[in-house]
């Protein structure tokens, strides 16, 4: 990854070393992004290495779920989106998907009132294999669960199934939008472990508060602060570094607080 001066809150986008990240997935150049005509992202730069987990990481609020929809297209955007260097930035959502942009959303977003397999094959794509021997393997209680109506399930039986449908394809790249968020410790456990292993076949950009998570995880981090990137850099300088953490997160390294 990329690494960045930090410049203080509300100044212009960092300036960046030509340590670039080699033949990165998925870069963003000068993103920016808008809800309901209010600016959300005001400027990120970053790349998703082709292996491994990279982190956005920031303080709540920052724009990290905004970037990461305005990656989808599901949010109004502009600057430059490459996959595999094939310029995205123009491409409605369904598009994007079909190139192999998984997603998962912060708030799981499963289909209530459809079975368990109902989800998941509403995820499959056409022409394409499905894994479902890996969703299986990962996931078994859902093999168990195939006909209960997925409203029914708790909430990290939830977030089971939104991470399955976006492992079901074999994407170019994932972009989850924090996995943890309201589970019970184990479970967090749980998740970290299937993320390390979807990792090891494709690469991810990851949303993540719980910074044990990120220690585990994430070989790359790109911070936001006010809707602006202003720091990349491998991820386990950046959480050993309690003056930039505290400064850019408001947490001591090694905590457990917003990231």
């Amino acid at each position: 990854m990329t690494t960045a001066a930090v410049p203080d809150p509300g100044s212009g986008p960092a300036s960046v070393t030509s340590a670039e990240v080699p033949d990165p997935v998925l870069s963003v150049r000068g993103l920016q992004a808008h809800v309901a005509g209010q600016q959300v992202v005001e400027h990120v730069d970053l790349d998703v290495a082709a292996t491994g987990v990279t982190a956005l990481l920031g303080r709540n609020g920052v724009g990290k779920t905004s970037t990461i929809k305005a990656i989808m297209g599901l949010i109004g955007r502009s600057g430059a989106i490459t996959l595999d260097g094939r310029d995205i930035a123009a491409l409605p959502t369904h598009k994007v998907a079909l190139l192999g942009v998984g997603y998962v959303p912060e708030d799981r977003e499963v289909f209530s009132a459809l079975s368990v397999s109902e989800n998941l094959r509403i995820a499959e794509r056409k022409g394409h294999d499905h894994r479902y021997d890996l969703i299986y393997e990962l996931f078994p209680e859902l093999k168990e669960r195939a006909n209960q109506a997925a409203g029914t399930l708790s909430g990290g039986q939830q977030q089971m199934v939104s991470l399955a449908r976006a492992l079901l394809n074999d994407n170019r790249v994932l972009l989850v939008d924090e996995p943890t968020k309201g589970l019970a410790p184990r479970l967090v456990q749980d998740v970290g472990r299937v993320l390390a292993r979807a990792a090891e076949a494709v690469p991810v950009l990851l949303v993540e508060q719980n910074l044990q998570v990120v220690r585990d995880l994430a070989d790359h981090a790109v911070v936001l602060t006010g809707g602006r990137s202003v720091h990349h850099g491998p991820a386990a300088e950046f959480l050993n570094n309690p003056d930039l953490t505290q400064r850019l997160l408001g947490v001591s390294t090694g905590s457990e607080g917003a990231a």
